[in-house]
């Protein structure tokens, strides 16, 4: 009201700026443990808009000393933190050993959300233990076994044994290998629970945030398909061959409209996805060769096909270190939705070849913004699906 009044900016004592901070602090916290330098200056920003008065005069933009402050009150917060037993933070916590000074630094590999994990590494449940936890997933192990499987039972043992999980994949053995891992935790076969733990890690409902954009960006992306199949160039002709393939389906089936835009995707993008589209002509071969395919979806077909798109496969399998994790999957669409949710459920890297790819449906389809810029071609695709036509 004074400033209102007199346009004078108030006078902090020190107490008073603490307090600021560390409420401040604690509400940032509650959205992410390592808020990006982008996301502290807006916190800042956000602070003087709604109390002028804080505003700083000796600063140009008139908050930048807040960031300063800001970033170093997150960084005791942290400590804080870590010193209560906070996994999140506690598992970056620790100093450099005085016996060995020139091993590698604590902080120089710090485990944090990459891909705009809410839930990265949360504490045991209140009165739980390792040991207790251990026991659950020997119960989740023998149900998924049964024959006649309670589901409701899974889901209860899966959600209290979620901490336990992050803390193996994070911390204790990230470069356990996949196989190993999901005999360990056999319900993540189960589709129902792929979504469960996705949700679990971003509080998304992965089918239907996925269903809901790919279907809204799907007519402009098939236009945009075709703008590209008629120029010049590799890039062209694929998208060409998969766009004359489409044509030959029905244009009102969805499952048709959605495979056509993911298939189409990597082309687009010019991406090599030969080593992730993969196919297995069931007449000639018992099992697909996948010994090498670190991550790939494999279309199962009944004698030879000439065409680089499948409409109406036997079926599609999920490839996870040359280990089929899921297969009899009908569509391409449920496919990818799937293999996305593994892919964050077991914190694994994006394929290499198909990074834009793959981007583009974390951060444009289901929103999961990890303060990363856009790349180029990824802003150029989003740029061209919000023009009104």
């Amino acid at each position: 009201m004074a400033y209102q009044n007199s346009g004078k900016f108030l006078k902090l004592t020190k107490g008073q700026k603490h307090d600021i901070l560390e409420n401040m602090a604690k509400a940032m916290h509650s959205f992410k443990a390592y808020p990006s330098d982008k996301e502290v200056a807006k916190a800042a920003e956000a602070l003087i808009s709604k109390h002028p008065c804080l505003t700083e005069p000796g600063s140009q933009c008139g908050w930048y000393g807040w960031k300063t402050s800001l970033k170093f009150k997150m960084g005791n917060f942290r400590t804080k933190l870590s010193r209560s037993g906070c996994e999140e933070v506690a598992v970056n916590s620790g100093k450099r050993s005085k016996n060995n000074p020139e091993s590698e630094s604590p902080h120089s590999n710090i485990k944090r959300a990459r891909r705009a994990e809410v839930n990265y590494l949360p504490n045991f449940p209140k009165g739980e233990s390792a040991e207790s936890l251990e026991q659950q997933r020997l119960q989740i192990v023998e149900e998924v076994s049964k024959t006649e499987r309670s589901l409701g039972l899974i889901e209860r043992l899966m959600q209290s044994t979620f901490a336990l999980r992050r803390k193996q994949i994070v911390v204790d053995n990230p470069s356990q290998a996949v196989k190993e891992f999901l005999e360990k935790w056999p319900a993540l076969r189960l589709e129902s629970q792929i979504a469960a733990e996705f949700h679990r890690i971003t509080n998304i409902s992965l089918k239907n945030k996925f269903y809901a954009e790919l279907d809204n960006h799907t007519p402009r992306l098939i236009a945009v398909y075709r703008q590209k199949a008629a120029r010049t160039g590799k890039a062209a002709e694929a998208l060409r061959s998969i766009c004359s393939a489409y044509d030959l389906t029905d244009h009102y089936d969805i499952n048709n409209r959605r495979t056509v835009a993911l298939r189409a995707l990597p082309v687009y993008f010019r991406e090599d996805d030969s080593v992730f589209f993969k196919m297995w002509n069931t007449e000639e071969l018992d099992e697909p060769d996948i010994a090498d395919s670190a991550v790939a979806l494999v279309s199962m077909v009944n004698g030879e096909s000439s065409s680089t798109v499948q409409f109406d496969p036997a079926g599609i399998a999920i490839v996870l270190e040359g280990d089929i994790v899921l297969r009899d999957i009908s569509r391409l669409a449920d496919a990818f939705l799937l293999m996305f949710g593994l892919i964050y459920a077991l914190h694994l890297n994006y394929p290499k070849e198909l990074t834009h790819t793959f981007n583009f449906i974390q951060k444009v389809l289901l929103g999961l913004d990890d303060s990363k810029p856009l790349t180029p071609r990824l802003l150029s695709l989003k740029n061209e699906l919000l023009i009104k036509e």
